[in-house]
């Protein structure tokens, strides 16, 4: 391999990465949802992954490649990674400076899956600066300077030593320090839905969010950081006068890939499906299947499965069965998985119908009792349709919301964002994200039409074939929508 000034690491990286969704996109993924270190949802959910791929046709999304896809990890460890740098330093001093070259680009396309930090930064930095110093005795000049100013745009008060470096390699460094200082700046502001989240460029911490500072144009790695919240690394060009970039870092740093991919289940269930489904369509898959533990923290725990449809958001089927332990029956395990893949029930699988609460979930309104049926107050059914019914129409609220918004994105797009074709550019940055912001927006928009409609045709029918109370609560629904956003409110007195 000939390194050359084009060679970018994170492009590598990436280009793997996007290389593998350009081949048959797997049908299905399988993740846990909730405590992603309970070890026994990351056992369970993986036997629901084992017996699904183990079926003949099955197209199932492999935990690595669901790793490679998010989080590229290293080939080796960090201490195989610094043994490969020790063995190209000791190739430069060899005099074997084509080796030493081919090597290092080899090492810096590992260093770049590190996870961010001093300790990546430092390696970071090792491995530009003596590949700098082959290029430069190789006689590809230029090439080394774009070595060297991988570590000066971030760092430019970085100082060589004088007992590693000779003096021409020294002042070579120096005059791309002052060359740089005078370099027109970019300026690039960074948000995360997350407040204080640490931004790392490059493996390097440089703030907190909201972040707005001046760098040299290029193409940088971003990674943002809070807590145990890690975002997925993505490359970007800062060019132009500003580059904005906003992370949801909430949603991101909610998924992990180890011990088993899961996603941290947010406080609101549904929440947890959309978050899913947008998941799905960040992996290219056609269905999502979301597994979880439901029950007390000791005895027996319901696992339930949810199959979600990726392209229209919305849920196709919901089962489960009772299990103990880190392991589940075998012929539970298999029966679930005929009927989430099938659709066809199992004596052993309890099936979640719209109509009647699963056993896992909490139920909406308190148990009546038959000594009850002759009060006043509204029946259990009667006041379940009301909730059904509020649901429905906040879900259509919260569309017409999703509709301004997404309105206000496109008068956005077309004001300097669209060619003479309608398209956007490949190094149009914000017209991109803009495209992007639109398809889940859609996405958005699609699931909760079907979900109102789902609701508000429920609750009709609930609401008819409910007994009527002897004086029936009043109920008033209140439906606000402006541009900068839309609300519903439902109030009756049960």
């Amino acid at each position: 391999m000939t390194f050359s000034s084009r060679f970018n690491p994170v492009a590598v990286v990436l280009a793997l990465a996007l290389g593998g969704m350009t081949q048959a996109a797997p049908r299905r993924a399988v993740l846990a949802s909730g405590d992603c270190k309970d070890a026994a949802l990351s056992s369970q959910t993986k036997a629901v992954y084992d017996t699904l791929s183990a079926r003949t046709g099955e197209n199932v999304l492999t935990p690595a490649d669901f790793a490679e896809r998010l989080f590229p990890p290293p080939s080796g460890s960090l201490a195989d990674i610094q043994r490969q740098f020790e063995a190209a330093r000791g190739q430069f001093y060899e005099a074997r400076h084509t080796q030493a070259a081919q090597a290092l680009g080899e090492v810096l396309g590992q260093v770049v899956r590190l996870p961010v930090g001093e300790t990546r930064w430092k390696l970071f930095v090792d491995t530009w600066l003596l590949q700098g110093m082959t290029l430069r005795a190789l006689g590809r000049v230029k090439e080394s300077d774009d070595a060297f100013l991988n570590v000066l745009r971030l760092d430019a008060q970085y100082q060589l030593d004088p007992d590693y470096y000779t003096p021409s390699t020294r002042q070579a460094f120096d005059k791309l320090r002052r060359e740089l200082a005078r370099t027109r700046k970019a300026r690039l502001s960074v948000k995360s839905t997350l407040p204080s989240s640490e931004v790392f460029l490059d493996g390097r911490s440089v703030g907190q969010t909201p972040l707005a500072l001046e760098v040299p144009p290029g193409t940088y790695a971003l990674t943002l950081k809070k807590g145990d919240a890690v975002s997925f690394p993505r490359q970007f060009s800062v060019q132009g006068e500003e580059t904005p970039v906003l992370v949801d870092l909430a949603y991101e740093g909610a998924v992990s890939a180890t011990p088993f991919p899961c996603l941290a289940t947010p406080e609101q269930w549904e929440q947890g499906l959309s978050h899913a489904v947008r998941l799905g369509g960040t992996l290219g898959v056609e269905e999502v299947i979301v597994v979880r533990l439901e029950g007390a923290s000791s005895g027996p725990k319901w696992l339930a499965a949810t199959v979600l449809n990726v392209e229209g958001g919305q849920k196709l089927r919901e089962g489960g069965f009772k299990t103990r332990g880190l392991d589940a029956p075998a012929e539970s395990l298999s029966a679930l998985v005929d009927f989430i893949t099938t659709g066809k029930e199992q004596p052993s699988v309890v099936v979640a119908r719209p109509d009647l609460q699963p056993p896992w979930e909490a139920p909406l309104v308190p148990a009546v009792s038959a000594t009850g049926a002759g009060t006043s107050g509204p029946s259990a059914t009667r006041v379940v349709s009301y909730v059904t019914l509020g649901v429905g129409v906040a879900a259509l609220a919260a569309a017409g919301g999703v509709r301004l918004s997404a309105e206000q994105e496109w008068t956005e797009l077309q004001r300097g964002h669209l060619n003479e074709n309608g398209r956007v550019e490949a190094d149009d940055v914000t017209g991109r994200r803009l495209v992007g912001q639109l398809a889940r927006k859609g996405q958005l928009l699609t699931g909760l039409l079907i979900g109102s409609g789902a609701a508000l045709a429920t609750g009709a029918v609930l609401f008819l074939a409910s007994p009527s109370p002897r004086s029936a609560p009043a109920v008033s629904v209140d439906i606000t929508a402006g541009p900068d956003g839309a609300g519903a409110s439902l109030s009756a007195t049960f």
